[in-house]
């Protein structure tokens, strides 16, 4: 049997390598989510559906319900004015960002991502026969509109804008938000944004690049902001040309996202947002704790704004990663996230307290 080369030159998902990995007693930082149930309302609303025959074919985009919820949502969040025809339900936010990375990406294209960025991208650009081309982030571990602007080519077809970002936590400001939107719009790519952490932000703001700029497609999931991981169910906000491209891929690669997981995701939207605020307030209260815990043992960090995690600078983060491991504290090198990342580890805090302060006792074994 022959395979497709380009699928071969991809590798495995960095970060699993390490969640399958974890042994007996080990405490997992390595795997973004969160440490919560999905709320009982959600979980309700799926039962309810189920119980009255909800289980058949959907349509292609989803529900109308629910799009029309994600469109009610994005005007009073994100300032983005759409219709329900401009956003497609998905299974997941991995769909998402493959079916507008797809859409977009010819073979030979460039697409610009973050240089450590989410593991995802760069194998999807390659399975869109794409070339994936990082980014440096800065100082402060974010993109700067400079180093992106100076990467632009004529076979530049997107760029992926993720904030708050995986794996650093980063949150870019409303200019630098304006200031990459606009220089996709100058040049007439596609900016891809990458918003499933919008919910967790504990300094600045979360900004949505689509209000500055028609040639964005918005990327987004109930998952991390309800604990709905398992759900798989996620959405995009695009412009109508870029939906019926999309549409193409996903009608033949997924039909629709799972009946039950629509009822559950609307009733999410819709319903009462406490849950979200709750474990907002509980991952800051975890991340300062991490932070002044790390720090307290003399490890350099950049203060992470949003998401759930730490990219703490270790000096060879395959190395530490390693020797941790060793120790039971299983976390992901910065290597997984991209060339640039390999001083780095990343460390999530969607866990318990108590396995929080557990692995603080073992870091600081590993310092000692």
């Amino acid at each position: 049997m022959r395979f497709a080369k380009h699928i071969m030159g991809i590798e495995s998902s960095g970060i699993r390598k390490c969640f399958d990995g974890a042994g007996p007693g080990a405490v997992n930082l390595s795997i973004g989510q969160p440490d919560f149930d999905t709320p009982g309302h959600i979980k309700e609303a799926a039962i309810r559906a189920i119980e009255r025959g909800m289980t058949g074919y959907t349509p292609n985009l989803g529900i109308p319900e629910l799009r029309a919820a994600i469109c009610e949502k994005l005007g009073r969040e994100n300032g983005l004015i759409c219709s329900p025809d401009q956003v497609m339900v998905t299974s997941g936010a991995s769909e998402a960002l493959f079916l507008a990375i797809a859409a977009v990406t010819s073979p030979g294209d460039e697409v610009l991502i973050p240089d450590p960025g989410f593991v995802s991208y760069r194998p999807l650009v390659q399975t869109a026969g794409g070339r994936p081309v990082g980014v440096p982030l800065d100082q402060e571990l974010k993109l700067s509109v400079d180093a992106v602007a100076e990467r632009i080519t004529p076979e530049t077809s997107a760029i992926i804008v993720n904030s708050p970002a995986n794996p650093t936590g980063a949150v870019q400001s409303g200019s630098e938000i304006r200031g990459l939107a606009e220089l996709a719009e100058d040049n007439g790519i596609a900016l891809i944004s990458d918003e499933v952490y919008e919910h967790f932000i504990y300094e600045g703001e979360h900004v949505s690049p689509g209000r500055y700029s028609e040639n964005v497609i918005t990327v987004n999931a109930v998952s991390k902001t309800y604990a709905m991981t398992g759900w798989r169910l996620g959405y995009l906000a695009a412009p109508p040309e870029a939906i019926d491209v999309m549409l193409k891929i996903h009608q033949y690669i997924q039909a629709c996202a799972s009946s039950i997981s629509q009822a559950a995701a609307l009733a999410a939207i819709t319903g009462p947002q406490d849950c979200v605020r709750e474990m907002r307030e509980t991952f800051k209260r975890r991340r300062d704790m991490m932070v002044r815990g790390l720090r307290d043992l003399g490890i350099d960090l950049v203060i992470p704004k949003g998401a759930f995690y730490i990219f703490p600078r270790v000096g060879d983060g395959d190395e530490f990663a390693a020797r941790l491991s060793s120790a039971g504290v299983i976390t992901v090198p910065g290597s997984a996230f991209g060339a640039n990342g390999r001083p780095y580890i990343r460390i999530s805090y969607a866990t318990s307290d108590e396995s929080l302060r557990l692995a603080l006792e073992r870091i600081e074994t590993v310092m000692e």
